[in-house]
């Protein structure tokens, strides 16, 4: 399945142009869109859910542009929304059994054998007679996950989808979707959490006040922080200076002042140990870092 962004564009009548001439690639399997709230990336999700058109661009889906073949496009898609709704009426099975009858599955016992393995898959089996708008905001959104799953979509797009959920739900969603993307299936996940990125994600694209700012696998963006991030010790009034000279990612207290880990182009003047870097430290570093110093010079 592949998807290709060309020239994408979204300005709203306020003015906010939130989509900078976006152009994007991918396929099969799981792909991640990953900036700070505000970037850009609900706008773009919804572009491609065919909720909202471009202001100018296209996107291609196996060549079809997603304007002209809305139909043939929503029959094989899978959306959770960042704000997910339901009719409060129904039980939380029905409202499974409703979306899978909205995803075309009209075998009435295959759609209930179906509507019971998600919600088993979900957490949700040992609830699925309780009224929906009486389950707790993280049972919620494991709602809305399997109705975004029912009917074996083959393009599943989520916009923030761990939101709300605590650590063990986050684990659960995220190899509920590393299966999924071992089959054939396109996977398009939107998020803030950089750890949502690093465990599931092959690809990812970096968006930044509606630019595309970094696209390529997540090892990649790691590889541009290697050398950039340090460990420092520092006493009390050491640390009131390196707080204002450097980008700092996490403050440990300890007993003599501060366990403090920086991101910087220039060795620290401190005694200091480097670290191999991760997925969240290469973030800080490119967002708060890189960019930075390419926007100075």
């Amino acid at each position: 399945m592949k998807i290709e962004i060309q020239g994408l564009n979204k300005i709203y009548p306020n003015g906010n142009h939130a989509l900078k001439d976006i152009n994007l690639e991918f396929g099969t399997g799981m792909f991640g869109l990953l900036g700070p709230n505000g970037a850009g990336k609900s706008s773009l999700m919804r572009i491609l859910v065919t909720l909202m058109k471009p202001t100018s661009g296209i996107v291609l889906v196996e060549g079809w542009d997603i304007q002209k073949h809305r139909k043939e496009l929503r029959s094989m898609l899978g959306y959770l929304p960042q704000d997910f709704r339901f009719f409060t009426s129904l039980k939380t099975w029905e409202f499974l059994d409703y979306s899978g009858s909205l995803a075309g599955m009209k075998n009435k016992k295959l759609r209930i054998a179906e509507v019971d393995r998600l919600l088993d898959q979900v957490g949700l089996l040992e609830v699925r007679d309780r009224q929906a708008n009486r389950l707790s905001g993280g049972m919620k959104r494991r709602l809305g996950i399997a109705q975004a799953l029912i009917g074996n979509p083959r393009i599943i797009v989520v916009d923030e989808p761990t939101t709300g959920l605590d650590p063990d739900e986050r684990i659960r969603f995220r190899n509920i979707l590393s299966h999924l993307s071992q089959h054939e299936v396109t996977i398009i996940l939107s998020t803030h959490i950089v750890g949502d990125i690093s465990s599931t994600c092959q690809g990812m694209a970096l968006l930044n006040r509606g630019e595309l700012v970094f696209a390529g696998a997540p090892e990649n963006l790691v590889k541009q922080a290697e050398g950039h991030v340090f460990k420092l010790n520092l006493t009390p009034s050491e640390y009131e200076v390196v707080k204002e000279r450097y980008n700092v990612i996490s403050t440990i207290p300890v007993e003599d002042g501060w366990e403090v880990q920086i991101v910087s182009d220039d060795v620290p003047d401190y005694s200091y140990s480097q670290i191999t870097p991760n997925i969240e430290d290469a973030y800080v570093y490119y967002m708060e870092h890189k960019l930075q110093a390419d926007i100075s010079e």
